[in-house]
């Protein structure tokens, strides 16, 4: 007999609409190496509406569900699984093979949720805080000697990366675009602040620091990549972690500073890295160090318009938008 189960499904690609919510999807068997999870909580990531168009590097075969992390209840393991983990237990997870934004989803890194931790703070740490230790730890490379500028930093992506650079002891440098914004990442540990929407703020950062910043953290380079490039300090970095469009910069202050620019996808998460951010994440949230900001939860049902508004420039956003399942 075919189990049945609830889920968000894409059958094309194009815009929200091609959203579908069925109530008789096949339940997905898992591989011999993945778990089976009861999904209580899916996290939305802009990201999802890239794969959802069709503009994304890597695109799944047609139908599938969307979603690239979430939360829930481990109800089978196969017989090869790799983890600490056992049927009953309360997990987050990222990259599952079948989408998040269903009530079962067959994942292969999976990783215990410390007691006092809720679900949903859960179902925001497979992309924001994987993502943003990725980035800090395994491209920038960073230490307490490093002062960091996060231009953009009231996001998901954002608030992960203070939160875990703080946790180092790292200055932390946070932009935003609002007042509710700019009071959030103060809140949660920036150093200073600056209002990205003020014209003179780029002007104000370079007097405040004239050597740069070793190191900056990009979540919309199509904007601000070519003002990095004036922030940023001799041979320092510029890690890109988001992007919405064609980008235009002038390549001779690369050659000036000798500064280097990469991005992160989580995609290219390489087999051994995945246990070593889950494992340092879960240790983070337990210890109390990082603290997952929600900013929204919604329904499965209501994914397509969460699509558009994940999206929307008017929408401040001051942390990360999840949905029940």
């Amino acid at each position: 007999m075919i189990e049945k189960m609830k889920a968000a499904v894409v059958y094309a690609f194009g815009s929200s609409k091609n959203i579908k919510i069925l109530n008789d999807y096949v339940k997905p068997t898992i591989l011999d190496h993945e778990c089976l999870v009861n999904v209580k909580f899916a996290g939305i990531n802009p990201v999802d509406t890239y794969i959802r168009e069709g503009n994304y590097g890597v695109l799944p075969e047609l139908p599938y569900i969307p979603g690239r992390e979430g939360s829930g209840i481990v109800v089978q393991i196969g017989p090869t699984f790799k983890g600490k983990i056992s049927v009953g237990d309360r997990v987050w997870f990222s990259s599952p093979r079948t989408g998040s934004c269903a009530e079962y989803c067959a994942v292969k890194h999976v990783f215990p949720l410390p007691p006092k931790a809720s679900l949903e703070h859960g179902a925001v740490l497979g992309i924001a805080y994987s993502s943003a230790f990725r980035a800090l730890f395994m491209k920038a490379n960073i230490t307490e000697a490093d002062t960091l500028l996060i231009h953009g930093a009231s996001g998901g992506v954002g608030n992960a990366a203070i939160q875990l650079a703080k946790s180092v002891g790292v200055k932390v440098v946070g932009t935003a675009g609002s007042t509710e914004g700019m009071d959030l990442i103060k809140k949660h540990g920036c150093d200073e602040v600056y209002n990205h929407r003020t014209p003179n703020y780029i002007k104000e950062l370079k007097e405040k620091y004239p050597e740069g910043f070793s190191v900056i953290l990009e979540v919309l380079a199509n904007v601000n990549l070519n003002n990095d490039l004036d922030l940023v300090k001799k041979r320092g970095k510029i890690i890109i972690i988001g992007n919405r469009g064609l980008t235009q910069i002038d390549a001779r202050k690369l050659m000036a500073k000798e500064s280097i620019v990469t991005g992160v996808g989580l995609a290219h998460t390489t087999p051994y890295e995945f246990p070593v951010i889950g494992s340092a994440i879960s240790t983070l949230l337990e210890q109390g160090k990082i603290t997952p900001v929600i900013q929204k939860v919604g329904k499965l049902e209501n994914l397509a318009e969460l699509h558009d508004e994940i999206i929307n420039p008017n929408i401040t956003r001051t942390g990360k938008m999840i949905i029940s399942i």
